[in-house]
Order: structure tokens, then sequence, then C-alpha cells
């Protein structure tokens, strides 16, 4: 393959040939929210925590400064497959924000036919007037953060929305033409009984989403949270509990006919998963534009600074953003693709394990964790509630 027309990126100088083969998305996170959850460590600030030139009014200004630099620096990329505006709370920004810096990443990149556009959202954070702006200026997806149905426990996760809301988001999602609607789930919080969950997997189904995520709740070092559990102000469940809320919803999820493709994801149908979060799964190509969001392009990985005025401030003064980076060895990308295939229903290929790592896949079968589905490995139930286990004896 010629250089000059292959796709490369400049990264630190050196060339770096992108496989045109490959699907290519685009993450954009937007790192405000209007109060700060106690669990989360994502890289997110509420208003009065940034100073100048950090300021929601003049982000998405600077967002677009980096996806320009990075078209200048990208050369000859493949059309973009997935865009996915993540958070914080992407819809903080008014709508015709998002809808700026969608249009300079199509400016920039170009589309493919039919592009996935996700944005997640709060379901207090919209209204039908902002939904009908972000689906006429091309998101077709998007995913809202309701995490449970409960009031006592979104108190305890410090969500801000009424549980009680959460049908009209949906209602008014629907009616701006969103052809994919999601629905987050938190499960393990403290004091959450399982009738409280079950309460919450029901008004998810009730919703009638194409997609649901169901995470376990994990505390995070250095959160305000897990300052709490040290202090003993609450308790965590035990492992036991959250597994079998994670096989209700399972059982409950499948019954409504959302089949899951992921660990923690499950979806009407093949077209009904999110295509962006599998590109990470399948280690494809992307490219993160904001403060703290990371790249994968051809075999390099880098990230950018993590503080909003800093990376404001490098972008104005015509500096790149980024602040570190690596090459992903051979070892690594191998390591790499079994955590993450081994995730996914379609299963991980056994030709990609090391040999003698392919000689604990009997053991796995034997033990009821995966089934073997021609040359791949699947996951049972059972395997999936000890996925990490399974992926360590694969990769050690």
């Amino acid at each position: 393959m010629n250089l000059r027309e292959s796709p490369v990126v400049q990264l630190d100088g050196r060339a770096l040939v992108l496989d045109a083969q490959r699907p290519f998305g685009v993450y954009v996170h937007v790192p405000f929210c209007s109060v700060r959850c106690g669990y989360c460590d994502f890289n997110t600030y509420t208003a009065d925590e940034l100073g100048e030139g950090a300021t929601r009014a003049s982000y998405a200004d600077t967002a677009i400064l980096e996806i320009e630099r990075a078209g200048r620096e990208l050369v000859g990329a493949p059309p973009v497959e997935t865009v996915f505006f993540g958070g914080g709370t992407p819809t903080q920004l008014p709508s015709a924000d998002l809808v700026r810096i969608l249009e300079a990443i199509r400016r920039t990149f170009g589309f493919a036919r039919g592009v996935e556009v996700t944005t997640e959202a709060n379901p207090d954070s919209v209204t039908p007037e902002s939904l009908a702006t972000l689906r006429e200026g091309g998101f077709t997806r998007i995913s809202y953060g309701v995490q449970s149905a409960v009031p006592h426990v979104l108190a305890t996760l410090e969500r801000t929305h009424d549980p009680a809301g959460v049908p009209q988001a949906v209602r008014w999602a629907r009616e701006a033409g969103f052809e994919q609607l999601s629905v987050d789930l938190i499960y393990g919080t403290p004091g959450e009984s399982m009738d409280d969950w079950r309460a919450s997997i029901d008004q998810a189904i009730a919703l009638e989403p194409d997609h649901i995520s169901a995470y376990a709740l994990i505390v995070e070092d250095g959160t305000a949270f897990a300052r709490k559990v040290r202090r003993g102000e609450v308790v965590m469940p035990d492992d036991d509990e959250t597994a079998d809320k994670y096989v209700l919803a399972d059982e409950l999820f499948s019954a409504a006919g959302l089949g899951w493709y992921e660990l923690s994801n499950w979806a009407r149908d093949d077209a009904a998963q999110c295509r962006h979060n599998v590109l990470y799964w399948r280690s494809d190509n992307w490219l993160g534009i904001g403060p703290g969001a990371h790249s994968h392009v051809g075999g390099e990985r880098w990230w950018n600074v993590k503080h909003p005025a800093a990376y404001a401030g490098r972008l104005l003064a015509g500096d790149s953003p980024r602040h570190d980076g690596e090459t992903i060895d051979a070892a690594t990308a191998r390591m790499e693709r079994v955590m993450l295939e081994t995730r996914l229903r379609t299963g991980l290929a056994l030709d990609s394990l090391a040999p003698h790592a392919r000689a604990a896949v009997p053991g796995v079968v034997s033990r009821g964790l995966a089934t073997r589905e021609g040359e791949r490995l699947v996951l049972t139930r059972s395997g999936r509630l000890l996925a990490d286990a399974v992926v360590r004896e694969l990769v050690e």
C-alpha cells in the first residue's frame, strides 16, 4: 500500500497508518453536570468548579477547534460510522451547540451511510424543543440515564430527576423521531431491595426502549461515595445479592424480548445494539474529542489533558490538547482482544488465544461457564457472572 494514499494520523511527528477497512468512530466528551453525583469518577464538573475559558457557553467552539485540528492530522480517514456524545451530561449544552459540534465532525471527516449518532441525557435535561433540534440536526439515538425508578435509590445516588417524569421524556424523544432509544440502569445501590430493583426493571421495560444498559454500582477510590463506605455511612450489598440482581434483570429483559449482546447491555434486535460501544469492544478506531478523552487509532492510544480549562487553553494557543499516549504492542493487543471480545454475545474467536491459553478452554466449558459455538467461545449466564475470572484463565 502506498503510504501517501493511506489514511495516516500525525502523532508527535510520526505518521500512523489507519486501517480504512475498520470502522471509525468519534467520541465527544462533554464534562458538565448540574450536580456531581457522589459515586461518579468520570471527568465531570459543575459550573462553579470551572474558571474562565472552560464555560458551557464556549465549549462548542473549543471542541470544534480540536475537531478541525484532528482533521488536519488524520489524513484520508474513512467516513465516520458512529458518533457518541457522553459526559457528564451532554444535554447541559444547548442543543444547537451539540448540533454545531456534530456538523463540524461531518464537515471534517464525512459520515458513512446510516451513521449512528448518540447523545446521553438525563430525563430532566431535555425538552420537546431541544429534542426536536437534536433530531433535525442529525442525532439518531438517545440514551437516558434513568438509573432507578425508586425515589430513595435515586436520592442515594444523588440523581436529580423525578422518576415520574421519565415516561414523558421518553415520549418526547419518540415524538421527535429518534430512531433508537436506550435506558441506562444501575443496580446494587446501598439500601436498594430486590423489590426496588424489580420496580426499576419493570419501569424500564414498560417504556418499550430499543436498548437497556444495566451496570452494577462500583465504588471507585477517591469518590465521595467511597469515603461514605469507608466511614460506614453506607453499606454495599454483598456479591451474592448483586449477582441475583443481574440474573433477575437478564431473565426479565429476555422475557420482554431484549437479548443480551454484551455483559451489561440488552437490545431489541441487532439493529438496536449500540454500534459505537461495539466499536470499542472490537478494538476498532476512534477519535476522542474533549478534556480527558481517549483515542485509539492505528495501534496507538492517546489521551487529552483532563481539566477543561487546561484543554481550552492549549487549543486557544494553537497547541495540541494531548497529554500522553502509548503504542499498543502485540501482547497487549492480544490481551485486550480476549478481555473485550469475551464480553460479547458473539464470543471470542479461539484462534485469538495463545496456545497455552487454549488449554484452559475445556475446563471453562466443562464448568458451565461458556459454550463452544463453532470456533468461538461464548459465555453462559453463569460465565457472565464470573467473566473477570474467565478472562484471567484465558490470558494467564
